[in-house]
């Protein structure tokens, strides 16, 4: 988990001491997006209030790749920043966890896929605009390698961020299109960490409870923006979900997700939100009870209910959420099918080598993946 994580409307304010002991000028990580909204202000504004000297770096106008995170490296030195802020959705978050540990190590990021990332980096505070991808808690970030067209799961302990800061006021201008797909990025890493081989206790305590929040507010959130009870009840969650998948992992849906998003060029949260109802009736018969009890959760299933029922209705409930959230399928997308069939070998072997689908409660295979991938058309 994060060393420190404050929660509240004066998450931000509270914060200060914390801050000031972390350096004396600070790289902002952010999107011009968040910029233009009012948010990176707030920020400098408390930052000048303490006398902490800043320099905003928002070239990070989508998912983060290799180029972005150079560009980055290059204003953290040239700037002589000390650590880093990070301030809006999951690209900021993940573009500042990279540039933190390459201005230390040696190399590209590309170099680092597959391994465990180590280091003495500059404190990292992230403070999420979305509720979703949980990168304020986790010890992940995607990169994009453009070059050889893969989403580049890095990960290491020293990734975690030293401050996360949790306030729903800074999600309130996330419209709807992007409260449904960072919402249901939140659920899968949920539901996947409680279904996962390496979830324990501890995580099946934070993924239920996570799911149950997303259930009851995810429509809220989506249908009025506004709403601060699910704003809030929402950024909780995607920070559950986050510390979840640092200590379980994820499975078959995120495994299949990034090549698709490599691919096809589909926003994170969206390419798990129509992969999720297949992949997880695909693996439901490794692990029935699990799924049986999100069911129960939620208030899908009665207790005297049986497990295979009772995992059913909660699919059922899930294909319901999609819908309501007006999840597109890959042909509605404008996904071109004879394109899609030409790359589903690629996409089922990058899926298996990035590790994911091995933590399924079920063994899944390349052609597994590809009768998955199928099933979407």
């Amino acid at each position: 988990m994060p060393r420190n994580t404050l929660v509240g409307e004066n998450a931000l304010e509270d914060s200060k001491a914390l801050i000031k002991g972390m350096g004396t000028k600070a790289l902002i990580v952010t999107g011009k997006n968040v910029t233009k909204s009012g948010a990176v202000k707030t920020l400098t504004s408390s930052l000048d209030e303490i006398g902490i000297a800043h320099t905003i770096f928002n070239d990070i106008p989508g998912e983060p790749t290799v180029p972005m995170i150079e560009e980055g490296v290059k204003a953290y030195r040239e700037n002589a920043c000390d650590f880093l802020i990070a301030i809006g959705g999951g690209s900021p978050l993940d573009s500042a966890k990279a540039i933190a540990a390459m201005a230390v190590l040696d190399g590209s990021i590309a170099s680092y896929m597959g391994k465990e990332i180590e280091g003495e980096f500059p404190p990292m505070v992230l403070i999420p605009t979305t509720a979703g991808t949980g990168s304020e808690a986790t010890k992940f970030t995607i990169i994009t390698d453009l070059e050889k067209n893969i989403k580049m799961l890095l990960k290491g302990d020293a990734l975690v961020p030293d401050l996360a800061i949790l306030d729903y006021r800074f999600t309130i201008t996330a419209p709807p299109g992007v409260t449904a797909a960072t919402g249901m990025d939140a659920l899968t890493h949920a539901v996947e960490a409680y279904t996962s081989r390496r979830g324990n206790p501890l995580t099946e305590l934070y993924a239920l409870d996570a799911i149950k929040r997303i259930f009851a507010f995810l429509p809220a959130a989506y249908k009025d923006g506004s709403d601060k009870k699910a704003r809030e009840e929402m950024l909780l969650a995607a920070y559950e979900a986050g510390v979840c998948i640092n200590n379980a992992s994820v499975t078959l849906v995120h495994g299949m997700s990034r090549p698709l998003g490599a691919n096809f060029h589909i926003p994170h949260g969206i390419s798990n939100a129509m992969l999720i109802k297949e992949c997880l009736t695909y693996a439901a018969d490794g692990c029935y009870e699990k799924f049986a009890a999100i069911a129960r959760a939620i208030g899908a299933a009665e207790e005297s209910t049986d497990n295979i029922t009772a995992a059913t209705a909660f699919l059922d409930k899930l294909g319901e959420l999609c819908g309501t959230l007006e999840i597109p399928t890959l042909r509605e997308y404008g996904i071109d099918k004879n394109e899609f069939d030409a790359l589903m070998d690629k996409m089922a072997h990058d899926a298996i080598a990035s590790g994911s689908p091995g933590n399924t409660i079920k063994i899944i295979t390349e052609d597994d993946i590809k009768t998955v991938y199928k099933k979407l058309w």
